[in-house]
């Protein structure tokens, strides 16, 4: 949007200009701005134009499919069957990954929340790590048999992969827009 700082006053209103090719036609005047002034920019301009609402979304997304499928191993296997099940991987994981979704989508509304959106997605990294230990400890044990909850657990493990792709990216925004703020 282009701003001026013009005086608008219309000088010589009382007179009207000599025009002899449009007869009585009155003088149409149009103002122009004649130098355009930067917008301001907000806080955290340059983090919200790479949209991080957009993969906090995706984060919460795939910490509600973590959840459905941490209520479906509990509800269908029995405790000591698995790590997965018996240390609630996926309720953890996808609680986490919910609440970091939320809070990169607050982003836009209250700008103060980046060191706690930056916390928040690095402490999903560490859980996360040790989620896809724990699945893949769980997978080397596997008993013959039951080749649905294997496959399961298999996408459990890919969906962790892209919770940590999805929370390293946002770290990496974050950790540049703060040093970027910092004197």
């Amino acid at each position: 949007m282009a701003c001026a700082d013009v005086d608008m006053d219309i000088q010589g209103a009382d007179e009207e200009p000599f025009r002899p090719d449009k007869g009585d036609a009155p003088l149409i005047r149009y103002y122009q701005a004649t130098e355009v002034m930067p917008d301001n920019k907000g806080p955290l301009h340059d983090l919200l134009q790479k949209q991080p609402a957009v993969l906090g979304s995706l984060q919460m997304v795939s910490g509600l499919l973590s959840v459905g499928v941490g209520i479906f191993f509990a509800v269908t296997q029995e405790m000591q069957e698995s790590l997965f099940t018996m240390f609630r991987v996926s309720h953890v994981t996808g609680a986490l990954f919910i609440i970091a979704g939320i809070t990169s989508n607050l982003l836009l509304k209250c700008p103060r929340l980046l060191p706690v959106s930056f916390g928040i997605n690095c402490g999903c990294i560490a859980v996360a790590v040790v989620a896809a230990c724990l699945i893949s400890a769980d997978l080397a044990m596997w008993k013959s048999g039951n080749e649905e909850y294997l496959k399961i657990e298999v996408l459990e493990l890919c969906v962790l992969g892209l919770e940590v792709l999805l929370s390293s990216v946002l770290c990496f925004w974050f950790f540049k827009e703060k040093h970027a703020k910092s004197p």
